[in-house]
């Protein structure tokens, strides 16, 4: 797994003390990657509500908390398409806007199209089963609303508990073909990595179950211990036997940043990437010679 990244990103909502371009200031170093995502919105969004969100960035309207300018345009595009590559080469698009609160007609939660719900219903056209893991701290509601009814897609999301957008209930399971097919895991404040790595471990179960082709993460890290906006306590090790677990269970997993409003984003993503990478390598063999035969 590597880094996908472009500094478009860093045009988008740039001062801003919440969602703002601080977020991924660490990651300059890393080589731009660029693809246009735009004709994948419509694999989840409606026409008008594209057309709204193009105008309203080239009118500099304020949408979900955000200034929006015509480099927001640029970004979302760019964030789709890097999600989507990401999606294809088993990598981690480090993108803004963020996706998970945006949905069909919906703008919220920072969020204006729905990158990994996006690059999701690619992978469903394409034949394949798809296991999203949210694990922002906050619910990824509008993921959850795009796939309530399909048994294509299993959601999971780990979040805290009575949070924005105060959504993601044990309750809430799916409906019709998808009944089933949903699992929301949410945790107490101050929650830590026990709790957090239980939860993954029960999110792992579910999935080995279900047999998915493809594990899509919405990797957002505000449920990091020095988060502004959250009340819970993983340390970077968490991320790492997070990234470790899945890629011992899993093969094909991509990745795509979500929240996480602190100055340490880089050091969270460094650390799920080399679990999953760690994962990936095949533990040393023991000869052991009483086992022997001749």
């Amino acid at each position: 797994m590597k880094i996908l990244y472009n500094e478009k990103f860093l045009q988008h909502n740039v001062d801003s003390n919440a969602e703002g371009s601080y977020r991924i200031n660490d990651f300059k170093d890393i080589e731009n990657t660029d693809f246009d995502g735009e004709k994948y919105f419509s694999l989840v969004h409606g026409k008008e509500y594209i057309k709204m969100i193009k105008e309203a960035c080239i009118n500099n309207n304020v949408l979900a908390e955000v200034q929006l300018s015509k480099s927001s345009y640029d970004a979302a595009r760019t964030a789709v398409g890097l999600t989507i590559l990401a999606s294809e080469q088993n990598d981690f698009a480090i993108v803004r806007p963020p996706g998970h609160h945006a949905g069909r007609n919906k703008t919220s939660g920072f969020c204006f199209f729905n990158n990994i719900a996006i690059a999701t219903q690619k992978l469903v056209d394409e034949g394949k089963k798809v296991f999203i893991l949210d694990i922002d701290g906050h619910h990824g509601d509008q993921t959850q609303a795009f796939f309530y009814d399909t048994n294509k897609v299993f959601f999971c999301s780990i979040h805290q508990l009575y949070s924005y957008p105060f959504t993601g209930m044990e309750n809430e399971k799916g409906e019709g073909k998808g009944n089933g097919f949903t699992l929301n895991i949410p945790l107490i404040p101050e929650s830590g990595d026990k709790e957090f790595l239980a939860a993954i471990n029960k999110a792992i179960m579910v999935a080995v179950d279900f047999n998915p082709d493809v594990i899509a993460v919405s990797a957002g890290f505000d449920g990091y211990k020095l988060d502004r906006l959250l009340n819970l306590n993983y340390s970077l090790d968490s991320f790492f036997q997070c990234g470790l677990k899945l890629r011992r269970s899993f093969g094909n997993i991509f990745a795509v940043l979500e929240g996480g409003y602190h100055n340490d984003i880089r050091k969270c993503v460094d650390s799920f990437i080399e679990g999953v990478n760690k994962g990936g390598i095949p533990p040393k063999s023991t000869w052991n010679h009483e086992m022997s035969i001749g």
